[in-house]
């Protein structure tokens, strides 16, 4: 019993609300977050659906549901709720009723309780009969969000501080290495040219080898302004990266570029996943453009390079 009592309970979090206030954008930041994620299933099973698995789960219910009452969701919380392997949380979105208009406007969607007749009116019946009907759960929620004046990063920057699991960083991180004549990584959002170091692909004994050999790696950082290069690299991104989680960023992706994709750009990848890496981020590298090496003969070991051969961060 007392080793029990150390394990956690598991996150459920059931989200409801208003059409139109971000429901939709409340689970899928939640699933970013590791969440399973189920929206709008069959209330008859929303306590089977929670069940007795590991996983945090989400759960969506609202009135598109067919014979939705929300007493009856409202009982079933409260009967989640008595259970002590999961810990339940209910969260209602909502916005006024001028923004939720404007937003069905924009978007041409239809209100799903609206009736026949023109569209301003419809939606405005459609909103009105909404918010009687979700009453119960709004005054039973423990997490109210008025996303009228919330933009989508702050939107999820509060569910985030809310639901993230302690210690996870919230970003992904790849970092590419390429050689510019076949182009840029079409994933690049941040690009460095490492063409102003010099280039050890005219010294004969390091043109065969990679940015991942030590005798490249000693060439390249002997180079007087790899150091302070790399110094205000890092200090940039350690500036960037906290503020991109702040504003809700999912994935970024670093490249470093050279002439062939081989030695200094690699070389300047694998410094930076390391550096990533103590300041506890989650960071993969892809060399792109290192060129596989001819296949060995049968029945030896076979070498991995390139986008096949994932240097990935300690």
């Amino acid at each position: 019993m007392s080793g029990a009592s150390h394990i956690p309970p598991r996150p459920v979090v059931l989200v409801t609300g208003l059409s139109g206030a971000g429901k939709a954008s409340i689970l899928r930041t939640l699933e970013d977050l590791g969440f399973e994620t189920v929206d709008n299933p069959p209330l008859q099973i929303l306590e089977e659906l929670v069940g007795d698995g590991a996983s945090p789960i989400a759960i969506g219910v609202d009135a598109r549901s067919r014979g939705f009452d929300a007493e009856a969701v409202r009982h079933a919380v409260e009967r989640l709720r008595l259970r002590q392997d999961i810990a339940v949380t209910l969260v209602f979105a909502t916005a006024e009723e001028a923004v939720l208009l404007r937003r069905f406007s924009e978007t041409r969607r239809r209100h799903p309780l609206a009736p026949g007749g023109p569209l301003g009116s419809r939606v405005a019946h459609g909103i009105a009969q909404e918010a009687a009907l979700l009453a119960p759960l709004r005054d039973a929620a423990d997490m109210l969000v008025d996303t009228s004046d919330l933009p989508l990063p702050e939107l999820r920057r509060v569910v985030e501080h809310r639901f993230r699991p302690t210690g996870a960083t919230g970003l992904d991180i790849t970092i590419f290495s390429f050689g510019y004549p076949k182009g840029l990584p079409r994933e690049a959002e941040l690009v460095f040219d490492m063409r102003f170091l010099r280039n050890p692909h005219y010294d004969p004994l390091l043109r065969p080898m990679t940015g991942k050999d030590a005798p490249v790696a000693a060439f390249v950082e002997a180079d007087p302004d790899f150091a302070p290069f790399f110094a205000r690299m890092t200090g940039l991104l350690d500036l960037l990266l906290p503020r991109y989680v702040a504003e809700g960023k999912k994935y970024l992706t670093i490249a470093f570029g050279c002439t062939g994709g081989k030695h200094r750009s690699v070389l300047v990848a694998e410094r930076l996943a390391a550096h990533l890496a103590a300041g506890g981020w989650r960071a993969e590298v892809i060399h792109r453009d290192i060129v596989p090496a001819p296949a060995p003969p049968a029945g030896a070991g076979t070498a991995q390079t390139g986008r096949e051969a994932l240097a990935r961060s300690p």
